[in-house]
Order: structure tokens, then C-alpha cells, then sequence
């Protein structure tokens, strides 16, 4: 599936921890301040900026499915969302002597 770059700039837009992340992997391969000579250094930068990526993800997707999972609930019949309640408690029991 290949987005349109209109598409991709909304999801980028939408996640921006996850735009920030792309953005600055760009900027390590870019490598303009021409701190990474070696391979191996950039290799290392790349896996450390992946390894955050997959954690952002996760975490984008896990707030993603509580936000679904919350409007289904809420959506069931009898279901209120939390909030003050208009009841002002319950009466006493009065005992029959």
C-alpha cells in the first residue's frame, strides 16, 4: 500500500511523536553536522532512533485502542460516562416495630 504524500503527512500529523521521530531519523541519515564518519556509528544511531520508533508506535496504538475501546462502552445502552451524580443518596431504611 503506498499512501499519497497528502495521506502520509495527515497519519504524520495525526501521531506527532511519531513525526517527530521520523523527522529526526531523517536528520541522522541526512548527517549534517558530519558527526558520523563510520558505518558502525550510524548503524548505531539508526537502531537506537528504530528502537524508539517501535516504543512511540506501541504507545500510539495502545492510546488509539483505549480511546476505541472507551467509545464502545459508552455507546452500550444503559452505559453513562463517569460524572457527578444527581441523586442526592439513598433514603434510610426505617425499621417496622
Amino acid at each position: 500500500m503506498n499512501l499519497s504524500d497528502e495521506a502520509l503527512l495527515e497519519y504524520l500529523n495525526k501521531y506527532p511523536a511519531l513525526r517527530n521521530r521520523v523527522e529526526s531519523m531523517l536528520l541522522t541519515v541526512a548527517d549534517e553536522q558530519g558527526e558520523l564518519h563510520e558505518a558502525d556509528a550510524m548503524e548505531m544511531a539508526l537502531i537506537e532512533q528504530m528502537r524508539r520508533m517501535g516504543q512511540e508506535s506501541l504507545q500510539a496504538w495502545a492510546t488509539e485502542q483505549a480511546v476505541k475501546a472507551t467509545a464502545e462502552v459508552t455507546c452500550e445502552d444503559g452505559i453513562r460516562q463517569a460524572g457527578k451524580k444527581n441523586s442526592s443518596g439513598t433514603a434510610p431504611l426505617v425499621k417496622s416495630v
